[in-house]
């Protein structure tokens, strides 16, 4: 009798203690407040206006400078130089978006379709994490996994659908964040359109340092999940930095009189 008494009260103790465990379980909405808060906090990055990084490229060995600014308005660009030349991918002015046509050099507006996908992404800045819930966003915590290593929480975004091809698709994001320092080390998305459709895009985050009271990687390492990639490693970063609108705005050729010879300005 004792015996039983004896087990059944372990028993309980130890429910307990698997109740407690549950009920003390993070949430995501945990995780994502302790991000925040690790990197400056949510009523900093609220206040942030734009953000300019300048760096070195790594591509297959081949090394180039590249900058990228991003503004809350919803305007950027990447500028990188190759060859002596400057090119610009991804930009946006707040309604066009464009980008260099590498064989011939010149500018080349997007087509609807990727402008309009681009126009969700204003709300975005600078993380579509960051007040998820005001944007319609849902966001779900699916347990740990382990990443290169480390123990992370894996978290699954899903944001407003994207236009491919005159279809409505999901647009869905996982999140790795380390249990520990709770930063993202890993996001994944599959890609929607292109030579590389139904594959996924990776990117890696790493060497977290602070500017101006707020944490920024500074490894940052782009490309397909077990393939090639490519690796920006952040030289400088610039917070609110004062942009003109010309480094946005799609050059515009222009026919001289008497010649056929066109100029970009």
């Amino acid at each position: 009798m004792v015996d039983i008494m004896k087990n059944n009260i372990l028993k309980f103790i130890f429910l307990t203690l698997i109740a407690a465990t549950q009920a003390h379980a993070i949430t995501a909405d945990e995780i994502i407040d302790g991000y925040f808060e690790n990197i400056g906090g949510i009523e900093a990055w609220n206040k942030l206006d734009g953000i300019k990084m300048t760096g070195e490229m790594n591509q297959g060995g081949m090394k180039f400078p590249f900058e990228i600014a991003s503004l809350k308005d919803g305007r950027q660009f990447m500028k990188f130089s190759f060859q002596g030349k400057e090119i610009k991918q991804g930009v946006f002015d707040g309604e066009t978006m464009w980008n260099t046509n590498f064989l011939t050099m010149k500018a080349e507006k997007a087509d609807a379709e990727a402008t309009a996908n681009q126009k969700l992404e204003v709300n975005d800045f600078p993380s579509p994490l960051q007040n998820y819930k005001g944007k319609g966003y849902t966001l779900e915590l699916l347990g740990k996994e382990e990443v290169d290593g480390t123990e992370t929480y894996k978290l699954k975004l899903t944001r407003e659908p994207l236009t491919i091809d005159g279809k409505q698709v999901e647009d869905i994001s996982f999140y790795f964040f380390d249990i520990d320092s709770l930063v993202p080390l890993v996001t994944e998305s599959e890609i929607k359109s292109g030579p590389a459709k139904g594959k996924i895009s990776q990117v890696k985050l790493s060497d977290y340092q602070e500017v101006d009271g707020l944490y920024f990687p500074f490894s940052i390492s782009q490309g397909l999940k077990n393939g090639p990639g490519a690796t920006m490693v952040i030289s400088k970063v610039e917070t609110n930095p004062v942009m003109k609108d010309s480094e946005f705005q799609m050059p515009v050729e222009v026919v001289e009189k008497g010649s056929d010879v066109k100029e970009d300005k």
